[in-house]
């Protein structure tokens, strides 16, 4: 059920637009699941604690979450794998500020940064 398939992008350390590379599809299971819903409370908690703040810093509104790649069922468009390492990216967006995430990683022959669009998270079953 949480089986996505999701538009890729691909970012050079050169680059300063993305490209798209297709569809990636990757499982989240449930504990990884629970543990996007972890990230997103960590993430309204801080952000109720600073919301006088006006000068966050933009590493600090996303929770880096490491993928188990063991459940992940990662399948890469042709051309754009192995990945040398795996997360997803756990962020507040939108009017709503609602939890979102999106699938991260680094091409292993050339360290190119990979990355998924973006899923709600309430949208995982």
């Amino acid at each position: 059920m949480n089986t996505l398939s999701i538009e890729g992008w691909r970012k050079g350390s050169d680059d300063e637009t993305s490209t798209p590379v297709g569809i990636i599809q990757f499982y989240v299971s449930e504990p990884t699941h629970l543990r996007l819903e972890k990230a997103e409370e960590q993430l309204n908690k801080a952000r109720e604690g600073h919301e006088a703040e006006e000068s966050l810093r933009s590493d600090e509104n996303a929770v880096m979450v490491d993928a188990d790649m063991a459940t992940l069922d990662l399948v890469m468009p042709e051309g754009y794998g192995p990945l040398s390492d795996c997360q997803f990216r756990v962020y507040l967006g939108g009017e709503d500020q609602r939890g979102q995430f999106h699938l991260v990683g680094h091409l292993a022959r050339d360290g190119s940064l990979i990355y998924s669009n973006a899923v709600m998270i309430d949208q995982l079953g």
